[in-house]
């Protein structure tokens, strides 16, 4: 069974590009019937954020994305926080060093960074000069003996043979070992391992089957393979895939834009739909033939990487498991269209509240938000919301522009704005008064149930009596009734409001009423 990892930083709230990576995993295990987990890689304690771990498994749980195993999912490969397996990785350093494929290095801070600037200056591709290397068995031994802090090394002049690195996103790969630094470290002097050796024994440990991480690792992908072939374990199959970026073209960042899944939450998008837009960007190349190294035996139905969905596909996460393929991943970076998840989330929206169930549930989620935009409004019930949601209909872009572009429905219009009068301009006080007057009596006299009262046909009876544009007509309505310009048709505005509200506030701004 294929067994695969997601595997965060606890540095800060869980980002767009993070979350992606945990739904490629999601996506890919369930596609082949396998399993993932999430694997908290927390040996670096000076980036630790607390609270980190809490916000990124609340991330995960609002986009839908359930992990088998991990941190609340204890399964057989716990624990599963990297600084709880630290005698794991000691003993993997230990087999290096007793195989002769890593050494101790205890070269000070002051001394490696003098020793890297003096084989700049000689034009050397070198980052060290492997001074410690070359330390007798004697010396080591009486230099641990003392107490003085090493680093394990890589020794990079001592490695076996292997086959080429191969990616399930890229294919074959050229050796890129020239970028690699000179005999990388593996064990710190805090005796926490880097990111290298730590993943390397976690995988082999848990059983990871497939590693489906970011394109910044490609550079270290070989060192990786090295360190398989030294401790003469199988590596899994790997899928790096390449990175999301800001609609201008730069490097996604913690510090810069709203990037984090929690500014989404707050910010009333749809789960589905930020899944949807996140899988996406990227998804969709149509490459002649699968990569050489594409894992077939999970490929069933390999003709979908010609069918590969466009940027604005509505999707469910169903229905992206059972389209996905690595395969059809681009190999080049891809960057987020904000103007494409507004489209997917308004089609998302129209979807979910098309059945009685999830217009229950948008009106549930859209309460607490219009409550605490409208804390004196009267009308802020569930049954009322659902009514203004289906009113609203292809309007909503965004849960949130339901207080944002119809607060009408919810206090009483300002007539005083700059946008309520500038309405009246073009209309005189007799167009005005001779609509307000006949609206008002027709309204009065109408002896049918209110949401049985055929209000658009009513109004436009109404109208041909008068001596009034029907342009003019109808702004003088939604002046009365809305206070702006855009929404939903009057008569539709009328039906949500109310017989009662419909008459005060056409009476309420009548000239000769007030």
């Amino acid at each position: 069974m294929a067994l695969l990892r997601f595997a965060p930083s606890p540095t800060g709230q869980l980002h767009l590009g993070g979350l992606r990576m945990a739904l490629y995993n999601h996506l890919y295990a369930k596609k082949v019937g396998g399993k993932w987990m999430m694997r908290v890689e927390d040996t670096d304690a000076t980036r630790f954020v607390p609270g980190s771990v809490e916000g990124i498994r609340k991330a995960l749980d609002w986009a839908g994305l359930e992990y088998d195993y991990g941190p609340g999912k204890e399964g057989p490969h716990a624990p599963y926080f990297q600084s709880e397996r630290l005698d794991l990785y000691k003993s993997y350093a230990k087999r290096l060093l007793d195989s002769g494929h890593a050494y101790r290095c205890f070269c000070s801070a002051d001394k490696l960074s003098a020793t890297r600037e003096r084989l700049a200056r000689t034009g050397s591709n070198l980052t060290y000069d492997k001074t410690c290397l070359h330390l007798t068995e004697e010396e080591v031994t009486r230099k641990v003996r003392a107490g003085e802090k090493s680093v394990v090394r890589l020794n990079d002049g001592n490695l076996p043979t292997r086959p080429p690195a191969s990616d399930l996103v890229f294919g074959h790969l050229k050796d890129a070992h020239a970028s690699l630094a000179t005999d990388p470290i593996l064990l710190k002097t805090d005796l926490f391992p880097t990111y290298h050796l730590a993943s390397v024994a976690d995988d082999h440990e848990m059983g990871i089957t497939h590693v489906l991480r970011g394109e910044e690792w490609l550079l270290s992908y070989p060192l990786h393979l090295d360190l398989y072939a030294c401790l003469k374990i199988r590596p899994p199959k790997f899928a790096h895939v390449p990175i999301l970026l800001n609609p201008d073209g730069s490097k996604m960042s913690k510090r810069k834009g709203d990037v984090q899944v929690v500014d989404y939450i707050r910010g009333g998008w749809e789960p589905q739909a930020v899944l949807n837009w996140l899988a996406l960007a990227g998804w969709g190349a149509k490459h002649e033939t699968p990569p050489p190294s594409s894992d077939s035996s999970h490929s069933p139905r390999p003709q979908l990487m010609q069918k590969a969905p466009d940027s604005t596909t509505l999707m469910t996460l169903p229905e992206m498991i059972e389209e996905f393929e690595l395969s059809a991943l681009t190999h080049r970076s891809s960057s987020l269209d904000p103007s494409k998840l507004e489209y997917l989330n308004k089609h998302h929206l129209i979807k979910i509240w098309s059945t009685p169930d999830g217009l229950e549930s948008l009106a549930e989620r859209a309460h607490d938000q219009i409550k605490a935009a409208f804390p004196t409004s009267q009308h802020t019930n569930i049954s009322y919301i659902k009514s203004v949601i289906l009113t609203l209909e292809g309007r909503l872009t965004n849960l949130h522009d339901i207080a944002l572009h119809a607060p009408f429905f919810f206090m009483e219009p300002d007539y005083t704005s700059d946008k309520a009068m500038s309405m009246l301009k073009r209309i005189t006080p007799e167009q005005r008064s001779q609509t307000l007057d006949g609206v008002i009596a027709v309204l009065e006299a109408a002896s049918e149930p209110w949401d049985q009262t055929d209000l658009l046909d009513l109004l436009h009876k109404e109208r041909e009596g008068l001596d009034v544009p029907y342009k003019a007509y109808m702004t003088v309505l939604r002046h009365a009734l809305c206070g702006q310009k855009d929404g939903p048709a009057v008569a539709d505005v009328m039906r949500v409001l109310g017989r009662d509200r419909t008459l005060d506030r056409l009476r309420g701004v009548h000239p000769q009423r007030k």
